[in-house]
C-alpha cells in the first residue's frame, strides 16, 4: 500500500498559494490554506524571522515516495523570496481515506499510540455533519477551522479536490482504538460521496497531555 505524508509550509499571508502552486506542478493534487497569525518571541524572530504578523500555513497531503520531489518543488518556488520567508516540514500520515471511494481502498498504518489526530477537509459548511457522525462513533468533539482549497480546475488525482474557495478543517483528537470507526463513519456521510468532496486522514498524536486543573 502506498504510504503518505503530510507537508507543512508556514508563509507570510497571501504566499500559501505559492507552495500549493508549487505542489500541484510537481505532482500533487491539491492542497488547502489555512490563515494564521505569527507570535514568536524576539529569540525566534531573530532566527526564522516570524513576528505577530498574518500567515497562511500551506498542507499539502503526497504520496511518500513523491515527497522529496514535491518539497524540493516547494524549496525553489521561494528561492528568490526574502530571508527566512517561512518553514516547511512534514509529518507521517497514519491513515488516508480518499472521498467517493470504497472502504479499505485507503493507507493504514497501526500505532502503539494513546491518541490520534484525525483531520477533515471539507467543503464550507459540512464540519457540523462531519463532526455529528463523528461523534455517533465514538469521539468527544473536535475544532472547526476555516481556510481555503488550491487545487486546480479540472484536476482528478488522488488529491484533486474541487475548487470550492471556502473549506472547512475539522480537528478530532481521538482514542487510538476509536479512530477507525470514527474515520469511516465521516467517509460514508453523504456530502463526501463524490470524489473530490473532501479528504480525510490521521496522524499520531504524541505526547499526549490535559491541561487544566487535575
Amino acid at each position: 500500500m502506498t504510504s503518505y505524508n503530510l507537508l507543512i509550509g508556514i508563509v507570510p499571508r497571501y504566499g500559501g498559494e505559492l507552495l500549493t502552486q508549487a505542489a500541484v506542478a510537481s505532482g500533487a493534487g491539491g492542497g488547502t490554506v489555512i490563515m494564521g497569525r505569527g507570535s514568536a518571541s524576539n529569540i525566534i524572530l531573530q532566527t526564522l524571522g516570524f513576528g505577530d504578523t498574518a500567515k497562511d500555513i500551506a498542507c499539502v497531503v503526497v504520496p511518500a515516495e513523491q515527497k522529496a520531489v514535491i518539497r524540493d518543488s516547494m524549496t525553489v518556488a521561494t528561492a528568490d523570496k526574502k530571508p527566512h520567508f517561512g518553514i516547511l516540514f512534514s509529518i507521517n500520515v497514519s491513515h488516508f481515506i480518499k472521498t467517493g471511494k470504497k472502504s479499505g481502498e485507503e493507507y493504514s498504518m497501526n500505532d502503539k499510540i494513546s491518541h490520534k489526530l484525525i483531520t477533515v477537509i471539507i467543503n464550507k459548511g459540512f464540519a457540523d455533519d462531519a463532526m455529528a457522525a463523528a461523534r455517533k462513533a465514538g469521539a468527544g468533539g473536535g475544532t472547526i477551522i476555516s481556510a481555503r482549497g488550491t487545487a486546480r480546475d479540472g484536476d482528478a488525482k488522488f488529491f484533486g479536490m474541487e475548487i470550492v474557495p471556502e473549506k472547512d478543517m475539522l480537528l478530532i483528537l481521538a482514542e487510538s482504538d476509536k479512530a477507525d470507526a470514527i474515520m469511516e463513519a465521516i467517509r460514508t456521510l453523504p456530502c463526501l460521496e463524490k470524489p473530490g468532496s473532501g479528504i480525510v486522514f490521521c496522524t499520531p498524536a504524541e505526547d499526549f497531555t490535559l491541561l487544566g486543573r487535575k
